[in-house]
């Protein structure tokens, strides 16, 4: 299809498994993350499997000095855009407020919610200039409903949640789609990083269950991206059987 796709977080999880969805499409790509190494062998596998282009900007999303940095020389080229995907985040910890690590608030709030608002300034202003575009925003169920020790990471999550619909709002004028995906329970390194590496307790989180994988979400983001110009769906929740919310799990899966 030969679209720009902007992609955040795009080193594994969801937006790795992206990245390679919309290159399957002959869509080109626009990849951004901390983790160089990965970036490269992303980009060497995409162009040599697909035949596509891979623009790679190596930043931490919670730096705006580094963000500026990477982007604004290319920005200056007055590039094209067709869809933007905030990706990156993360999850750190699992406590009550009142024994909340601050680090790890600061970790959430600089990267879910800061991060994901200083991209959007960066690309929006792309698309509204052409007056066409689609950008989504990755929440969760938790951006739907809290769940026990998960305070300072679902309030970062229905911030994402509210961010989109007041995107919309301000994109409806200029024919710009906004979609929020809320994923459920995904296997990916996301609770790896939630327990600081510890992979004994971040699989404990998927036991007896049929997670999500990162190419569900993957295949539901190109559905949407897919869909005719007047069609735009506003807002996904996914999750996987085992799933009601972010609160009720049910285990077992070979029992359903």
């Amino acid at each position: 299809m030969n679209r720009q796709v902007f992609i955040t977080g795009a080193t594994s999880g969801f937006g790795k498994a992206i990245a390679y969805k919309f290159a399957a499409q002959k869509d080109h790509l626009i990849l951004c993350g901390r983790r160089n190494d990965r970036l490269l062998a992303i980009k060497e596998d995409i162009e040599s499997t697909f035949g596509v282009a891979a623009l790679l900007f190596n930043f931490d999303i919670q730096d705006k000095n580094q963000i500026d940095e990477a982007l604004n020389t290319w920005m200056a080229t007055k590039p094209t855009i067709d869809i933007l995907v905030n990706n990156a985040g993360l999850a750190a910890g699992l406590s009550s407020v009142e024994e909340g690590s601050l680090d790890d608030w600061e970790r959430m709030i600089d990267t879910n919610l800061k991060g994901l608002l200083y991209i959007s300034r960066k690309i929006l202003p792309i698309l509204k200039g052409q007056r066409q575009g689609h950008v989504f925003n990755i929440s969760s169920t938790a951006g739907k409903i809290v769940y026990k020790n998960g305070n300072v990471y679902c309030a970062t999550k229905h911030a994402v949640d509210a961010l989109s619909q007041a995107m919309r709002i301000d994109l409806l004028p200029y024919g710009i789609k906004v979609t929020c995906i809320s994923p459920g329970m995904a296997e990916t390194e996301f609770s790896l990083v939630r327990f600081d590496g510890d992979e004994e307790k971040a699989k404990q989180v998927y036991k007896d269950t049929a997670p999500l994988q990162a190419n569900d979400i993957a295949d539901a983001i190109a559905y949407c991206a897919n869909l005719p110009k007047h069609v735009c769906i506003n807002d996904l929740t996914i999750t996987c059987l085992n799933q009601a919310n972010g609160i009720y799990v049910q285990k077992n899966a070979d029992k359903l």
